[in-house]
């Protein structure tokens, strides 16, 4: 994760909560006051967000004492403590709901991930992001999606190409929007294509695609269709893939699974903030 991204995205989360001054914390306690606050775990699941903790308070005041028990990907219970932070009471507490609020949603896609990992697990086939991610939070969501034990697609329009229906519509064919763009971009770039039916699935393999992804696709289509399909390119299955079914879709021989619902709709896990002075 980007330490130097992190600092000024913590710092503008802060600047939209505390604004000119916590009114309740400023007003009530002493700057001398010293306490000691405990984040706890309420449910189990999977831990995510220790860069959070260390950062987030380190901005709100250098003089607060960070101790961390918990690691990303580290498995937590319930009551579990996962860290230990000392420092005046009333900046302990302007800090605490930002924080919590990142670590929660970071240890539910963590945890999410993680189930579907294990889920997969023999299948050969590996679990990925998309972009479903909450705006400001993408890097948070594809780090959390790793300590999950699962893989990130692209972070952005920016790093690979990926020819949808709408892309196909304006250009005509697969094969005249591969060409255009092979003629355009950068070697480095890889091209996606994304095909529902076995006609598009023979042109993208025609036109050399480096990844094609079957999309909205039924496991056992998946299945016949992926021999005609060279080994040398990258396969993947997104659309419609859930808990229930994922492991019909890694049993196909697909490369990866992309799950918006990592990202997009998680309930985050319950950890909260005991203070002690």
């Amino acid at each position: 994760m980007n330490s130097i991204k992190l600092v000024s995205m913590l710092e503008q989360f802060f600047i939209e909560d505390i604004g000119e001054g916590d009114v309740t914390a400023n007003t009530l306690f002493p700057d001398t006051m010293v306490g000691i606050m405990e984040i706890i775990a309420k449910e189990p699941g999977v831990f995510c967000g220790s860069d959070i903790i260390l950062q987030g308070f380190r901005l709100i005041d250098q003089s607060i004492q960070v101790t961390l028990f918990s690691k990303d990907g580290e498995r937590m219970e319930s009551q579990q403590v996962l860290a230990s932070i000392k420092g005046p009471v009333g900046k302990l507490l302007s800090g605490e709901r930002v924080i919590l609020n990142c670590i929660q949603r970071m240890s539910a896609i963590a945890t999410k991930t993680a189930q579907l990992v294990t889920l997969l697990e023999g299948t050969g086939a590996r679990v990925c992001d998309t972009r479903k991610t909450a705006p400001g939070l993408r890097m948070l969501d594809k780090y959390a999606v790793r300590m999950g034990g699962g893989f990130n697609h692209r972070f952005g329009l920016y790093d690979a190409v990926m020819l949808k229906d709408n892309h196909l519509a304006y250009v005509g064919s697969i094969t005249e929007a591969v060409s255009q763009l092979r003629s355009r971009i950068g070697h480095t770039v890889k091209i996606e294509v994304e095909i529902e039916t076995i006609d598009q699935l023979k042109e993208a393999v025609q036109a050399e695609a480096d990844i094609i992804m079957f999309d909205n696709c039924q496991p056992h289509q998946i299945k016949d269709w992926l021999s005609l399909v060279p080994q040398h390119i990258v396969t993947e299955a997104s659309g419609m893939i859930t808990e229930d079914n994922i492991v019909s879709y890694g049993r196909t021989g697909i490369n990866y699974i992309s799950v918006g619902a990592l990202t997009h709709s998680v309930k985050a896990i319950d950890i909260s903030a005991n203070i002690h002075i």
